[in-house]
């Protein structure tokens, strides 16, 4: 056993901690050490909240269950090798690994083409959001010009933007939750223009709501309808994707905050 006072090695052992791998006595040392180290434990307490962040960032395939044909081929393979013991000769070795190739061939077309949904989906879902936080950034702050059309002209605010988009909007109405519109402007994006609505609540607490068309969406596994969350920069976004048009609210609020809001858009549009 390791004496408690060697010489700690600073990143694959702290990174280990933050990532609970180490055994109860490194896992004490390393407390012990961060005790007596302030810089040290600083560091090591931004690493975790960056894990934290990432593990957020992609809760949503965290979540997602493993598809059936892979568990149909775990349990196929399982069956298999409870049979290896019985084959003591290398010809039936050589056949239990021949079954178990086809039948991992048999699954590869179908696995290769969900593995590339997912992955273009959440690469399409990630660049919208990734967006919408940008433009939460840039113009929240503003003090003068945080809107190109105020909240007194909503009716041309709606139709303007509708136009551009081509496609009629709604604007949703966040009162009840104690936000007021401020106004809205148009932004471009990646497949045409976007627009970006503004609210502010009694405190000048501002949160915007990003929405336009997002190319490659539809039966892309970015699952329509179906609320994802991010937390990027400070800011802190649920949005979603319906026939193919993006919709994302974001603001530096709690999520289970957010989450409300984001519910009350899904359904007033």
């Amino acid at each position: 056993m390791k004496d408690s006072n060697f010489p700690m090695s600073e990143d694959p052992e702290l990174h280990a901690y933050v990532d609970g791998r180490l055994d109860p006595l490194r896992h004490a040392a390393v407390e012990a050490r961060l005790a007596g180290d302030p810089a040290l434990a600083h560091q090591v307490h931004a690493w975790k909240a960056q894990r934290l962040a990432l593990r957020d960032l992609h809760a949503d395939v965290l979540r997602e269950p493993v598809p059936a044909h892979l568990l149909q081929a775990a349990q196929m393979l399982d069956h298999r090798s409870s049979r290896f013991a019985r084959w003591q000769r290398w010809g039936g070795m050589a056949a239990a690994i021949l079954v178990a190739f086809l039948a991992g061939w048999a699954g590869h077309f179908q696995w290769q083409e969900r593995a590339t949904t997912v992955a273009t989906g959440s690469r399409v879902g990630g660049q919208f959001v990734h967006q919408a936080v940008l433009a939460h950034s840039v113009y929240v702050p503003e003090v003068r010009h945080p809107v190109e059309v105020e909240a007194a002209q909503q009716q041309h605010l709606v139709q303007w933007l509708s136009k551009r988009l081509n496609r009629p909007l709604k604007l949703p109405t966040l009162t009840p939750a104690g936000y007021e519109l401020v106004g809205g402007r148009l932004l471009p994006g990646d497949s045409g223009a976007r627009a970006q609505f503004m609210y502010q609540n009694a405190s000048g607490e501002r949160v915007t709501l990003y929405v336009g068309a997002v190319e490659g969406a539809a039966g892309k596994g970015m699952g329509e309808a179906a609320f994802r969350f991010t937390h990027e920069a400070g800011v802190a976004s649920f949005y979603w994707v319906e026939n193919g048009f993006g919709y994302a609210i974001s603001g530096k609020l709690p999520r289970p905050t957010m989450l409300v809001l984001a519910e009350s858009v899904y359904r007033q549009l």
